[in-house]
């Protein structure tokens, strides 16, 4: 069974081909993107394609003969908006129209939980309102209102929404809390951290996929949130982690109405990673409901925040002195810190 996951190069990517066994052949596997791959970690007889998803001819000619397309392929936040919304929603929409040309069995659709935007009212259910911030969450929203459009035209369409998900080898804005955990710095968080925030650890998350990859179509064609079914608040959650590395870090809350305008501002003048999407949300309760996964595909997750954030900082610990540094366009490579690293020297 020929299987194909575009975004292939990617932290998620990375993590489906580990487990690809798990749906099909390795030799049946067919990894797309854009990106260079670091062949080393797949296994050789998965085919590794250079491509864009925004090429139509590309992608008629990569999903012929497949049965399942994982579509994870996206431009991050702190991509340029022509670039998130021409990867994640024309993208999306060849995507789509490929595999419905080539009777492919089944799309399954990495969304967000981006498209929520920040509501009051906790947990979020698959039937509340989208409203997405930034272009990432708005290009999100419509790249499952394609999905929609054509789950009309008779194409099975899987759509996940995971929480922000982490694990081993994943970097990006998270190697920089893993920095400083590790330097044994104060670990400053935006309000009192009494709020409820759900991660997840990205094995549970490609289970989810695998499920959603050879479950019965009727049971798929649907949309769901998946997230970790065990959270507590930020601050037990990061000070466990905390307590786990022993470097004598531990977290500090700060008032959000003064960190919040400041970060703003040093994001508009690119000092800083941080994007909206994670400061706006940082102090406020944010998590799903995962009742629909749960009872409809059977999914159940393994890891709790706690743990996901401990394995991914015990990951850092082995291989940090291999990782590349980047510009933060991707979770596979350390973002440059920017006046973070300033502060950092303070606390």
């Amino acid at each position: 069974m020929k299987v194909v996951v575009t975004g292939g190069a990617g932290f998620l990517g990375y993590h489906i081909g580990t487990k690809i066994k798990e749906i099909t052949d390795y030799k049946e596997s067919v990894f797309f993107d854009i990106a260079d791959f670091p062949k080393e970690d797949y296994n050789p007889e998965i085919n590794l394609i250079y491509g864009d998803v925004r090429d139509q001819d590309q992608m008629y000619e990569i999903t012929k003969d497949a049965k399942v397309v994982i579509h994870c392929a996206a431009a991050l936040p702190l991509w340029k908006k022509k670039d998130i919304f021409e990867t994640n929603v024309e993208g999306m929409r060849k995507v789509c129209e490929a595999s419905l040309k080539n009777n492919v069995d089944r799309l399954i659709f990495i969304s967000s939980t981006s498209v929520y935007g920040v509501p009051k009212e906790h947990p979020l259910y698959e039937t509340n309102a989208r409203v997405g911030v930034g272009p990432y969450g708005k290009s999100k929203i419509m790249a499952e209102e394609i999905c929609e459009e054509y789950r009309k035209k008779g194409l099975t369409v899987c759509i996940l929404r995971p929480k922000s998900f982490i694990g081993t080898a994943r970097l990006g804005v998270f190697q920089i809390l893993y920095d400083w955990v590790e330097s044994g710095v104060k670990i400053p968080i935006i309000g009192n951290g009494n709020n409820r925030y759900q991660l997840f650890e990205v094995d549970d998350l490609v289970d989810a996929i695998n499920l959603a990859a050879t479950l019965p179509k009727e049971k798929v064609n649907d949309t769901f949130n998946v997230g970790a079914k065990e959270f507590k608040t930020v601050k037990e959650d990061v000070g466990a982690m905390c307590d786990y590395a022993k470097t004598g870090s531990r977290v500090m809350g700060t008032p959000a109405w003064l960190i919040k305008p400041v970060l703003r501002f040093f994001e508009i003048l690119n000092l800083s990673p941080l994007y909206k999407w994670i400061y706006g949300t940082a102090d406020t309760d944010s998590f799903v409901s995962i009742e629909k996964a749960q009872k409809v595909l059977g999914w159940n997750p393994k890891f709790s925040n706690a743990e996901a954030l401990i394995r991914s900082y015990q990951w850092y610990l082995e291989n940090k002195h291999t990782i590349q540094q980047g510009t933060g366009v991707t979770h596979r490579i350390a973002w440059k810190q920017g006046i973070l690293s300033l502060f950092k020297k303070f606390l």
